[in-house]
């Protein structure tokens, strides 16, 4: 007989009590080391992914082959070495506590009722060795979370295609939610901004607040990618919640890549900028990302520091990602209970799923 080409646990039993749901974290991912030996594999994966990169294979390949994995990993193993911890990647110890956090939580609220995994897009873990860890746990139903507040193709997107790639795989798939995007959500908008109000208690106030998101190619927004309008909404919302102006709070793009436009403005012209108006000491936070990582604690924290210095200014202060506080942590289990609403184990009113996030 033909080795199977689907793969599922053996021995299921109707007699089994119901089983949990699961709940996959998602991140973007990180290389296991500072080294452009760890880093070439993960950009290699990383820049394939025709989601990210949506040039015609035959074009981009051999781009991708023959220039940048032959000169970008060694640079980007610098910047990685920069925020590296003894424990290892940001990313990856930020997101793992995360995680550990949120199964605390969803066990307090509802015991029993949820498993929670964590994947990363690209590197390890990978979306389809969890999906299987969590079938072979036991969950026969699973609700996948990215964990990008905003929606776009690149980012969530790729984990649809990666989740999809994994259900193939799968003899019995489990059923299936996935969480789009959270970037309007009120508790969501709530941690920001009493994250951004406890910096200001704790180290004053700058002159101004900039909000840095990832950037995309304008070209992707053209083609239908909302990721521009929920990026404008959540910096709309954080305006009205703390009370400033559109002087006050601006918004700028960051990371990115190659010659074509990007979303703009963008984040190091900004910084430069607004150095150049008069602005002494600069606030940056970057709400698209939900856990500190490169492109936070580098990119911001230290390339753009200096570009704001070398233009005049005094102070760039990076106000740290949500990570772990108890404030993320009640809103995402809230999300959870929320999406989850009529599988067994959850409430069908959500009525926990509602509470404002601890302060």
């Amino acid at each position: 007989m033909p080795s199977s080409h689907y793969t599922g646990p053996a021995g299921h039993s109707h007699d089994r009590p119901p089983a949990e749901t699961g709940v996959l974290l998602v991140n973007l991912g990180t290389p296991d080391a500072p080294t452009a030996a760890a880093v070439r594999p993960y950009l290699a994966e990383f820049l394939a992914d025709p989601r990210v990169i949506d040039y015609p294979r035959w074009l981009w390949r051999p781009i991708l082959h023959g220039v940048i994995l032959r000169v970008r990993p060694r640079r980007s193993a610098h910047a990685y070495g920069r925020i590296w911890t003894p424990q290892g990647s940001p990313l990856r110890v930020g997101s793992e506590a995360l995680a550990a956090a949120l199964q605390a939580e969803l066990d307090r609220r509802r015991p029993g009722a949820a498993r929670v995994a964590l994947a990363m897009r690209y590197g390890r873990p990978p979306v389809a060795a969890q999906v299987e860890a969590l079938q072979r746990a036991g969950a026969r139903r699973l609700l996948v979370l990215p964990l990008y507040p905003q929606y776009s193709a690149t980012s969530t997107g790729s984990v649809i295609d990666a989740v999809a790639d994994a259900f193939k795989r799968l003899r019995w798939p489990p059923e299936l939610r996935i969480v789009n995007d959270y970037h309007d959500d009120p508790a969501h908008i709530e941690a920001l901004a009493r994250s951004i109000e406890r910096w200001w208690a704790a180290h004053g106030r700058g002159d101004k607040l900039l909000l840095s998101f990832h950037g995309i190619p304008e070209r992707y927004v053209r083609l239908g990618d909302p990721y521009l309008d929920q990026c404008q909404a959540t910096a709309r919302l954080l305006r009205a919640r703390l009370g400033l102006d559109e002087a006050a709070l601006q918004v700028s793009f960051q990371s990115r890549v190659g010659r074509e436009a990007w979303l703009s403005p963008y984040t190091d012209a900004t910084v430069r900028r607004l150095a150049g108006e008069g602005a002494r000491r600069l606030d940056v936070a970057c709400p698209g990302f939900a856990v500190d990582c490169l492109e936070t604690l580098e990119e911001i924290a230290m390339q753009n520091r200096d570009f704001f210095r070398a233009a005049g200014g005094e102070e760039l202060r990076y106000i740290p990602a949500l990570n772990d506080a108890p404030a993320q942590v009640a809103q995402l289990a809230g999300l959870v209970l929320r999406h989850a609403q009529g599988w067994p184990g959850f409430a069908a009113d959500g009525a926990a799923a509602g509470a404002r996030p601890p302060a």
